[in-house]
């Protein structure tokens, strides 16, 4: 004899808790949406009658019955651990505001044109797209529609709003903190054409610049852990070999690290890695990455603010970008090189590997 599956229980309705409080239906919908109509005393009965049956008010069907829905579209790519922690932080500020967001993925299967898509289906009134590789004029064509905010990646547009961290300042933070510590021969892993890479690209030249260095050394990266693998076999064939490293993001980091145990070199004794994020990836005990922190809190927090503010009619500011200042978390994957790993006295010859051919920023 076969058994019946476990049904779910029913989902309690305005309708229950009316018969419950001994009410009508209409009036137990202005209590539930908190508006004038109802007494104290009507009010009390029917919230513990909603109390007693479990009743939670739908908000989205409240939202799609409404003119406005209060619902705010995120974009974001599966592969960044950081956008996690942003992901965290617009949450915590919609919710604030007394607005819900509707999350759509990017993943290698689904590019970022099917994830907007879904998102403007689902009646978003704005969107927050976090690192974005679209083409500046489909962001401003989203931005005629509807307010659109772009979170980590400098954006030439008049009418989309951009809240980022200064990219080209966190990779100097970086590169100062390994020169302090004494180390000369510095090389970066690159983010090829993802987003901020180009600024990062640029600060490490300036500050290697600043510090008379002037053997840069920029590898091919990525945002993987296979990427970063991928760049730490290179970084190990050049010659002479760095002592340090700045790599794109924490989890192209990763990688590096894996490879540099995996063939012995010890970190950070024969060299020192530096990330970029401080992801919750970077905090982990076993990783304690060395990294360029991002202000994930405050950047959210600006971002929902300043597209609720687009949705209430203020007028655009002047700058419509928006640059948060990043800090350094040291951890234990820096530390001052060897004594017998320091750049000899006297003129330093070029890496074999030679300066690569860098990638335009995007449009």
């Amino acid at each position: 004899m076969t058994q019946e599956p476990p049904t779910r229980p029913r989902r309690a309705t305005l309708a229950d808790v009316a018969a419950r409080a001994g009410v009508s239906v209409p009036l137990v919908s202005i209590v539930m949406r908190d508006v004038p109509g109802a007494s104290d005393a009507t009010r009390e009965r029917v919230k513990k009658a909603a109390d007693e049956l479990g009743y939670r008010p739908d908000s989205r069907a409240r939202m799609l019955r409404s003119s406005r829905t209060q619902l705010i579209g995120v974009v974001f790519g599966v592969q960044h651990p950081f956008h996690g922690d942003l992901v965290s932080g617009l949450y915590s500020a919609a919710d604030a505001a007394g607005y819900e967001l509707a999350l759509s993925a990017v993943t290698p299967g689904r590019n970022e044109e099917r994830a907007v898509a879904s998102l403007l289906q689902d009646r978003c009134e704005a969107l927050i797209l976090l690192g974005p590789t679209l083409p500046t004029t489909e962001l401003a064509n989203l931005a005629d529609r509807m307010p659109v905010l772009v979170v980590a990646r400098p954006v030439r547009s008049r009418v989309v709003d951009v809240v980022r961290t200064d990219d080209a300042a966190g990779i100097q933070l970086a590169v100062d903190h390994l020169a302090e510590l004494g180390h000369s021969r510095i090389a970066h892993i690159d983010g090829g054409r993802a987003p901020g890479a180009a600024e990062r690209r640029r600060g490490y030249r300036e500050a290697l610049d600043r510090h008379g260095l002037d053997d840069a050394l920029i590898l091919p990266g990525g945002l993987t852990e296979d990427d970063g693998a991928a760049a730490a076999r290179r970084l190990l064939a050049a010659s002479p070999r760095p002592t340090a490293v700045t790599v794109f993001n924490d989890r192209c980091a990763t990688g590096v690290l894996d490879v540099l145990r995996r063939e012995g070199v010890s970190v950070p004794g024969e060299m020192s890695v530096v990330g970029f994020d401080d992801s919750s990836l970077a905090r982990l005990s076993h990783v304690a990455l060395t990294t360029v922190a991002q202000d994930a809190e405050r950047i959210t927090a600006l971002a929902v603010s300043r597209v609720i503010a687009r949705l209430d009619g203020h007028p655009a500011p002047d700058e419509r970008e928006q640059v948060i200042a990043p800090h350094l978390v040291v951890r234990s994957t820096t530390a001052p090189p060897r004594p017998g790993l320091r750049r000899p006295a006297g003129p330093h010859p070029a890496c074999d590997a030679g300066p690569l051919p860098l990638p335009g920023p995007l449009g």
